[in-house]
């Protein structure tokens, strides 16, 4: 379940209790919209890290999973730190755009990328 709006903040002890609930699933930049104080130059408010905390807590007092959207690889490192269980390395909306202009880049007879890229699924 993806816990991203107030109402599923207040709720979130319930929701995490459901059977057949897995995993709560935190969209921080949706959630900091939701409750008011969206992440901001890539600052996360207080509110939002206690918001964040308290959805990680009831998950794992339900015996229950969380997961949560990174905008990197540093922060996937702090919330992995933190106790997080699934945690995404990149957010499409920063990925995206740089795989893209990366590409685009190597297109236009400019820089070559590091590694191989593409290929097949058997390895060609």
């Amino acid at each position: 379940m993806q816990i991203e709006t107030a109402s599923a903040l207040e709720s979130v002890s319930s929701i995490a209790a459901l059977p057949g609930v897995d995993v709560l699933l935190i969209g921080p930049f949706d959630l900091g919209n939701n409750i008011g104080r969206p992440i901001l130059d890539g600052k996360i408010h207080a509110e939002l890290q206690d918001a964040i905390e308290r959805i990680k807590e009831a998950a794992h007092g339900a015996g229950k999973k969380v997961g949560i959207y990174c905008t990197g690889g540093e922060q996937a490192r702090e919330f992995a730190e933190q106790g997080f269980d699934m945690i995404s390395v990149a957010a499409d909306m920063i990925a995206l755009p740089k795989a893209f202009g990366d590409a685009l880049a190597v297109a236009k007879g400019g820089k070559k990328l590091a590694g191989k890229v593409g290929g097949g699924y058997d390895g060609r």
